[in-house]
C-alpha cells in the first residue's frame, strides 16, 4: 500500500465527516426556506451556499459541494485512482449537459459545474449551438454516439453510459451503479410508459443483461436483471411504488459508504465510501430544502423518504 493511498484514506475519512446529518436535515426542513438556506451557510456546505441564495441557487450548492470534495480528493489520491474518481464525477457533467440542452432551447439555466481536470468532453461540449452540434461532439468523444439528437435520447444516453463507466471502473460502486440503471429503465419503461432506445440498451447491457427488455410486466423486468441491481426495487410492489426506490437507493448508498469509511483498510474503498456518504447527505438536504420552500407542507413526505 503506497503512502498516497494512506493519505487519501485518512483524507476520506475527514472529509466524510464534513456532513449536516438526517437530524440536522430534518431541522432545515422545519425552517422558512430564508432561514434554512442562512443555516446551511453555516454548515460544511459554507464553500458553495451562500445565506442569500434562492431554493435553486441553494440546491446547486449543495450538490457542488460534493464535486468540490471529490476535486480535493483526486489531488490526494495516486494516479491509479483517477478513473475512478472521473467515472463518479461524470454524473457533474450529465447534469451540465442537462443545463446546455435548456439554453439550447432558450430555457433559463443554472451555473455549469466546475469539474476541472475531471471532465469528460465537457469543454467542448459548452461550445456547441444545436442538439445536433452536440451530438456529433459526443460522438466523437468517449460518451460516444447518443442514438439521436432529442433531448430525452441524449439524456437516457448519458445516464446509462454513466452507469456502465461507474460499474466498470468503480468495484465498490457497481451495486450503486446496477441500482441506479434499473431503477431508471423501469421508470421509463413502466411509469413513463415509454419505448427505450436502442443505445440505452447497449450501455446498460454489461450491467443489466438483455432478458428484461422483453418483460411483459414491471416484476418481470426486474426478475430478469441480475441481483445486483433488484435489491433497489425489492420493495416496491408495482410502478406506483417505484418513487420510494430512489430512497432505497439512496439509504444504500449511505450504508455502504460508512461501511467502507469505518473500515481498516487504506485504498479506494474509503474514498468510495465517504464520496457516497458525502452524496447522500446532499440528497438529504436538497429535500430538506424542498420541504422549507413549502413551509413545511411536506414535512411527512420528507420523514417517510428521508
Amino acid at each position: 500500500m503506497s503512502t498516497s493511498w494512506v493519505a487519501a484514506s485518512v483524507r476520506a475519512r475527514a472529509l466524510a465527516r464534513r456532513r449536516v446529518g438526517a437530524a440536522g436535515a430534518r431541522s432545515l426542513a422545519a425552517l422558512p426556506l430564508p432561514e434554512a438556506t442562512a443555516a446551511l451557510a453555516d454548515t460544511p456546505y459554507h464553500h458553495d451556499v451562500r445565506a442569500s441564495d434562492d431554493l435553486a441557487a441553494a440546491q446547486r450548492g449543495t450538490a457542488a459541494a460534493v464535486l468540490w470534495h471529490l476535486r480535493v480528493l483526486g489531488g490526494w489520491v495516486p494516479r491509479s485512482g483517477t478513473p475512478a474518481l472521473r467515472a463518479l464525477a461524470a454524473g457533474f457533467e450529465v447534469a451540465n449537459v442537462d443545463e446546455h440542452m435548456r439554453s439550447l432551447r432558450g430555457e433559463p439555466t443554472e451555473p455549469a459545474f466546475r469539474l476541472g481536470s475531471f471532465a469528460t468532453a465537457w469543454p467542448r461540449l459548452r461550445h456547441t449551438t444545436s442538439l445536433r452540434d452536440l451530438r456529433d461532439e459526443l460522438t466523437t468523444s468517449a460518451w460516444g454516439d447518443p442514438g439521436g439528437d432529442g433531448v430525452r435520447t441524449i439524456g437516457l444516453a448519458l445516464r446509462t453510459a454513466w452507469a456502465g463507466r461507474v460499474w466498470r471502473a468503480v468495484p465498490q460502486a457497481r451495486r450503486w451503479a446496477s441500482g441506479a440503471a434499473a431503477l431508471l429503465v423501469l421508470r421509463e419503461r413502466w411509469v413513463a410508459d415509454r419505448r427505450l432506445p436502442e443505445v440505452v440498451v447497449d450501455n446498460l447491457e454489461p450491467v443489466l443483461g438483455v432478458e428484461w427488455i422483453s418483460a411483459s410486466s414491471m416484476a418481470a423486468s426486474a426478475q430478469a436483471m441480475p441481483a445486483e441491481a433488484t435489491w433497489v426495487v425489492a420493495d416496491a410492489d408495482g410502478p406506483d411504488e417505484l418513487w420510494r426506490a430512489e430512497a432505497t437507493w439512496w439509504r444504500r448508498v449511505e450504508s455502504d459508504g460508512f461501511a467502507m469509511v469505518r473500515g481498516s483498510s487504506f485504498g479506494l474503498a474509503p474514498v468510495v465510501g465517504s464520496l457516497g456518504v458525502l452524496a447522500a447527505d446532499a440528497w438529504r438536504v436538497r429535500a430538506a430544502l424542498e420541504v422549507a420552500a413549502t413551509d413545511g407542507a411536506v414535512m411527512e413526505l420528507f420523514d417517510a423518504v428521508a
